[in-house]
């Protein structure tokens, strides 16, 4: 899980400046399309989405990295099938390197979890040139990734974070994730 956000700002401080938005899905393309123009491809787009399956909230980057895949991208470190948590973190680390590797030069990492929010903010997308810091709110020390980033505003921030994410409703992360998959496919579509 990202770390907590606020207004648009992360609570523990960004690294550098950059381009940064919080808005509803459909804005998710506005990211998109900032890739490309940096002369990114399809084929050179990597996906890390992270998270576990085991909790509703936190199953947003996999259930993300399970549409990304049936939509075609290749390049995709966290699925349903194979979650990027804090227990599979090391061996993700190790097939994100094979999939850079393979990717070649002019490749961009995308780096795609859920966050805690204000009520307000529920539904919303972080997104952000430059990455994110997995698991921030529950104190994981996981190291930033991604040169891009996507925090999916799942539930709202309490004291207890863990179990926030545990009661995220499906209802409100299922959608989410298809809008990610879909703003992806409106700028980069699959090739006929």
């Amino acid at each position: 899980m990202l770390q907590q956000w606020s207004g648009g700002q992360a609570a523990s401080g960004a690294a550098g400046g950059g381009w940064r938005k919080t808005a509803g899905g459909a804005k998710l393309p506005e990211l998109f399309r900032r890739i490309r123009e940096s002369g990114v491809r399809r084929e050179q787009l990597v996906f890390l989405c992270i998270g576990t399956d085991r909790s509703s909230g936190d199953a947003f980057g996999p259930l993300t990295g399970t549409f990304l895949r049936e939509a075609g991208f290749s390049l995709v470190v966290g699925t349903l099938d194979k979650p990027c948590d804090g227990d599979t973190w090391a061996g993700c680390l190790k097939e994100l390197e094979a999939m850079l590797f393979a990717a070649a030069a002019g490749r961009a990492v995308v780096a795609v979890d859920a966050c805690l929010g204000s009520a307000a903010s529920l539904g919303l997308f972080l997104m952000r040139d430059g990455p994110l810091t997995p698991g921030a709110s529950l104190r994981r020390g996981l190291p930033p990734v991604g040169d891009y980033s996507i925090g999916g505003i799942v539930c709202e921030n309490r004291a207890h974070p863990y179990t926030a994410l545990q009661t995220a409703p499906l209802g409100r992360v299922l959608p989410m994730a298809r809008q990610v998959v879909q703003a992806a496919l409106e700028v980069f579509p699959a090739e006929a």
